[in-house]
């Protein structure tokens, strides 16, 4: 009677373990800023199509949008998320859709197409002077990623 509890309770010890262990090795996705990227991913299409609002909130004025993704092992984004919107505005999801097509290959370094995540900021009505279009892209920086 022992034996046939012994695979039993071995299978029960494995799925106990393995649900401990699987949300700690989820969460093990290397965070990379965006100016260190290229190290592991390379952007294919610098330029992409994005679903823009004909009218909403502050369509108009000089904002940012902080969108983080984690850039999947084929190089496609994946959890696409807006982060920080400055001013708020209706451009999120504007700003998400850009990024959702993006697309990348791994780097020369990134031979095992290992998934990043990073965040990209995505500025909109900038201002011409460099100072303030920096001010502005500096108000969606994220902390958190390696740089």
């Amino acid at each position: 009677m022992k034996t046939t509890f012994r695979p039993l309770r071995q299978g029960l010890l494995l799925a106990l373990t393995l649900g401990f262990v699987a949300p700690v090795l989820a969460q093990q996705v290397r965070k990379v800023d965006q100016q260190d990227l290229y190290r592991y991913w390379i952007q294919l299409n610098p330029k992409v199509q994005m679903d823009a609002p004909n009218s909403g909130l502050n369509l108009d004025k000089p904002g940012c949008v902080a969108v983080t993704y984690t850039v999947g092992s084929d190089g496609v984004p994946m959890n696409v998320q807006v982060v920080k919107l400055v001013p708020k505005s209706d451009l999120g999801p504007a700003a998400r859709s850009a990024i959702s097509n993006f697309r990348y290959g791994p780097s020369l370094s990134n031979h095992i197409a290992e998934p990043v995540a990073t965040y990209y900021v995505v500025l909109f009505n900038a201002p011409e002077d460099k100072a303030q279009h920096q001010q502005l892209e500096d108000t969606c920086k994220l902390p958190g990623y390696d740089s």
